[in-house]
């Protein structure tokens, strides 16, 4: 009896999680909760539907949106693309790039509580270097990747993308090359975020198909 009363609560969850998310699409409105660029972005995910978030380790609204974007982004469905692009301050994008190369992207979530939560000075190299090795990575290969042609060269082009989508705050997430995401009281709140991403998502998708 016990688990059956157990099924049915988890049960009626689901199908409240599944209500809430089909009514936060259908209430989506353009010039409200998102709005369509004036001029799309070459996107660089193919046949996938491109997801960036513009993000700052730096910016306290992005480690609070890490809380629903990152289990968004790994149940994210097949034929999407999610990108992170870090901007404003180098050195911040320099430790994403350095992770990203050493496949460690999941430490991010790491950085940003070091950052806000610890107060850790990450910008600066040394520091990086001494938070790196505390967390595992090899301190050679960090360096290494902190200072190479590589990681600069993907600063660089963030900066070039960023530009070109003329980011003026954190976080800011578009969906393909068209949409972007207006958060803020009366618009999209943070735990909105993966609803109204997937909403989006339909809707490029739905405009892909019709070419």
């Amino acid at each position: 009896m016990i688990r059956w009363a157990t099924a049915l609560k988890w049960l009626a969850l689901g199908f409240m999680a599944a209500s809430f998310s089909a009514s936060a699409q259908q209430q989506l409105t353009e010039g409200k909760h998102y709005v369509r660029l004036k001029t799309p972005q070459a996107v660089e995910s193919g046949n996938k539907i491109e997801v960036l978030e513009f993000f700052s380790y730096g910016c306290i609204h992005c480690y609070h949106l890490e809380e629903f974007l990152g289990p968004w982004a790994k149940a994210a469905p097949a034929d999407v693309s999610f990108k992170r692009i870090p901007v404003f301050q180098n050195e911040f994008a320099k430790i994403y790039f350095t992770l990203d190369a050493l496949g460690r992207d999941d430490l991010s979530i790491k950085v940003f509580k070091a950052i806000h939560d610890a107060n850790a000075k990450l910008q600066s190299d040394k520091n990086f270097f001494d938070w790196a090795g505390n967390n595992g990575l090899d301190a050679t290969k960090v360096k290494e990747l902190w200072n190479s042609f590589s990681v600069n060269s993907k600063v660089n082009r963030a900066k070039t993308v960023a530009q070109n989508y003329g980011i003026e705050a954190t976080p800011s997430v578009f969906v393909d090359g068209k949409y972007k995401l207006n958060y803020g009281q009366g618009m999209v709140e943070f735990k909105d975020t993966g609803a109204a991403i997937n909403s989006l998502i339909a809707k490029a998708r739905s405009e892909r198909n019709k070419k």
